[in-house]
């Protein structure tokens, strides 16, 4: 395998992408914009009832952001007509057929006109509710490969899916595909088909009971919850994005298909805003919890490896991979990962945060110093429990007591506690198994690809080796101040 110019092989070419206001998409899109202005055209599929919301949707959700700062000063006052002229907005969702575009001859004229399909969207939400998931991550990943089948000149589908579709394996975790119906739990064969009408019948059973909306909310977050573990994965995100990959894995016939399994994507390394961010991931809750002064211990082995990668890696390998696969009638799996080439531990990201803490000291409200002070790891499941019976369960106890002789004076400070205490308890179960985890994502067909660039120049443009990463220094130049600065409020 040889890549020739990647820059030369996005000239004249038109992208559609879904997904398109999320995090990952905008550096997609700023990417291939920047590198190459004479591609044809980017489509960029907006949620929105119409084309005008969607293009308004597009300037307030997209190109306001200062990660669009360098194409902006590159084109000066040219920049809206550039944008104009390259960018066309689509109003539609992928929870439908033909991505909920209406309007025939607009479809007619994607159809003729889109080389390569970018599938981002997703719900991310490890506790969403299944049929939101399911209709998302699954059926949205089927809806867009559907839609693909039908662009005369298409070259290529990219989806973006999740390392830790994997669930909770240990070792060495191959970049393999799914087979059709396969359940983490061996013993176990996984009906797609059953788990859709589940959902739905779920959902109409609610109704049908006069289920209020809450109720019917929770239930169907449970549900999913359920069926994720009754196969093997950990929650309802990681089990819909595997049973998305199955069907696009199933169903793709001869169209080429490249599936990106990023780990934990974390702000912009280098290219082209270094620390730009969005959307407060995993490490993301943790420093800004540290800066307000509202967390003090973490749950999670600090030997732990934390797999993280930068966001313009991961969009780096994405456009790499299109450029490598293009009409190649086969299916690629890649892991966009570090945890096998250059690892980071949960005890580095620790360091890394204090240090940058006591050197950046941030104020409460009254401008009082919040004081910086070393995470205490609460290493297994076990201990946790242990800690949040004697700190909190005991004393809510004591505080119920007191409520009941004194005829319910304190019931309401002891419901706004009992539900923080519910909470902490549900968030612990949810995100145990990452902060816990035991396997390493290989990661050698993205190595094969790496080796494959030609051009040293793309080489460093394209950049998508974590060994280039200086952990210490990213966190503590790039990305804690990228989440101060982009994320805290």
């Amino acid at each position: 395998m040889e890549i020739g110019s990647i820059v030369e092989y996005l000239k004249d070419k038109s992208i559609f992408v879904t997904g398109s206001t999320g995090f990952l998409a905008k550096i997609f899109v700023e990417k291939v914009l920047r590198v190459q202005p004479n591609v044809k055209k980017l489509f960029l599929l907006v949620r929105a009832g119409d084309a005008k919301l969607a293009a308004e949707r597009m300037q307030n959700e997209v190109f306001v952001k200062e990660l669009f700062d360098v194409l902006k000063e590159k084109h000066g006052e040219d920049f809206d007509s550039f944008i104009s002229k390259k960018v066309y907005p689509i109003a539609g969702d992928i929870i439908y057929e033909n991505l909920g575009i209406e309007d025939y001859n607009l479809k007619e004229m994607l159809w003729e006109e889109i080389d390569i399909v970018v599938n981002v969207a997703a719900t991310t939400n490890f506790y969403e509710r299944y049929d939101i998931s399911l209709n998302i991550n699954t059926l949205g990943a089927k809806h867009v490969l559907e839609f693909a089948k039908k662009c005369t000149k298409v070259k290529m589908l990219l989806h973006v899916s999740t390392a830790y579709v994997a669930g909770e394996r240990e070792g060495i975790i191959l970049e393999k595909p799914f087979h059709f119906g396969e359940a983490l739990n061996k013993d176990m064969y996984l009906d797609i088909e059953g788990e859709l009408r589940l959902a739905k019948d779920r959902k109409k059973e609610l109704h049908e009971q006069n289920s209020t909306i809450e109720a019917e909310k929770i239930a169907m977050k449970e549900l999913g919850i359920q069926r994720a573990r009754m196969y093997g994965w950990p929650n309802t995100y990681v089990f819909t994005k595997a049973m998305g990959e199955m069907l696009l894995g199933h169903l793709r016939g001869e169209m080429p298909l490249v599936i990106m399994r990023p780990t934990i994507i974390t702000s912009v390394y280098k290219d082209s805003l270094p620390g730009w961010t969005e959307g407060a991931r995993t490490i993301d809750s943790i420093i800004l919890g540290y800066a307000k002064g509202d967390i003090s211990c973490i749950l999670g082995d600090p030997e732990v490896v934390s797999d993280l990668i930068p966001g313009d890696m991961v969009v780096n390998a994405m456009i790499s991979a299109i450029t490598a696969h293009s009409n190649q009638h086969s299916e690629f799996i890649y892991h966009v990962s570090s945890s096998v080439r250059n690892l980071v531990k949960y005890s580095t990201i620790e360091k890394c945060v204090y240090q940058y803490f006591v050197k950046n000291p941030q104020t409460r409200s009254d401008g009082k110093e919040i004081k910086a002070n070393k995470f205490h790891f609460i290493r297994t499941m076990p201990i946790f429990h242990r800690y949040m019976l004697l700190h909190y369960r005991v004393p809510l106890e004591g505080l119920r007591l007191m409520n009941l002789f004194l005829f319910g004076l304190f019931t309401q400070q002891f419901n706004t506690y009992w539900k923080k205490y519910k909470y902490v308890i549900h968030l612990a179960d949810i995100y145990a198994p990452y902060t816990f985890f035991k396997g390493s994502f290989d990661d050698a067909n993205l190595e094969r690809l790496r080796k494959a660039m030609m051009n040293n120049v793309e080489m460093k443009l394209f950049d998508f080796d974590p060994k280039h990463i200086e952990w210490d220094d990213y966190l503590i130049n790039i990305h804690i101040p990228g989440v101060i600065k982009y994320l805290l409020k």
